[in-house]
């Protein structure tokens, strides 16, 4: 007889994700808990959580690492998977987080997040394998509490499954560059809280670099045009981070 898993709960935050929310809640049903925390949905995002039998807690929002957090500390059990709505666990990855659970060899595990993006689910360069670690026991580590760019803070040794995490956002472009607008601006108030200050040649020369990382030595390239827009937008993203820093650094100048 294969060895018992240690039982798992998966946590999903979301807010108005029903056209998304479907497919990740099927991929999930491994599970033995699933719990989402919603943050005010309007549309049909509860009801359909609660059709696949997800415990909902209706929590308003605290921001990404607080409101991912909060919904680790209300799963069943301690080892807890993390999953947005627009995220589903692939069948080799469902297999290899299972098999891990029968005897964890660490208390953390990542595995690589396959997005797709204008029809194409990229596997190079920026986009892949954007290492994701979401599996892990909460007695051991937990979500920070970061605003945006939240991550898992742990002391323990992390362990590496194979198998990927499907993200399938069906976000438009435009939708897709709001919201990238937004996260800079995040990113560069948490940067200046942080004590960091942005320069002529971090303006000029991050998204240079951040091209060459990723573009021609991760061979962004192979991953057709998607490929380029994709690290186009991401050079774009780094220019308007250290900008708006710039922006708030001379207005707070201006004050003193």
């Amino acid at each position: 007889m294969p060895a018992t898993r240690q039982p798992l709960s998966v946590a999903i935050i979301t807010l108005n994700a029903a056209s998304q929310l479907e497919d990740c809640l099927k991929s999930a049903r491994f599970a033995d808990d699933i719990v989402v925390v919603d943050s005010g949905s309007t549309d049909d995002t509860q009801a359909l959580a609660m059709r696949y039998g997800a415990r909902v807690i209706d929590q308003p929002w605290l921001g990404f690492g607080p409101q991912k957090q909060f919904a680790v500390e209300s799963a069943k059990y301690d080892w807890v998977l993390c999953l947005d709505a627009d995220e589903r666990v692939s069948p080799d990855l469902q297999e290899s987080i299972e098999q891990a659970l029968r005897a964890p060899l660490a208390s953390a595990f990542r595995f690589p997040r396959c997005n797709n993006f204008l029809g194409r689910y990229l596997k190079h360069g920026e986009g892949y394998p954007d290492w994701s670690l979401r599996l892990f026991d909460r007695r051991h580590a937990r979500w920070s509490d970061d605003a945006v760019h939240e991550k898992v803070i742990t002391e323990a040794a992390v362990g590496t499954l194979k198998g990927d995490l499907l993200h399938d956002s069906a976000e438009t472009l435009a939708a897709y560059l709001t919201k990238q607008n937004r996260y800079t601006t995040l990113a560069a108030e948490m940067a200046l809280q942080a004590g960091k200050r942005a320069s002529f040649a971090r303006i000029a020369f991050s998204p240079i670099v951040r091209f060459i990382k990723f573009y021609v030595i991760r061979q962004g390239f192979r991953d057709g045009l998607p490929g380029l827009i994709h690290i186009a937008i991401g050079c774009t993203n780094s220019f308007l981070k250290y900008a708006k820093m710039l922006e708030r650094q001379k207005s707070d100048a201006a004050l003193r």
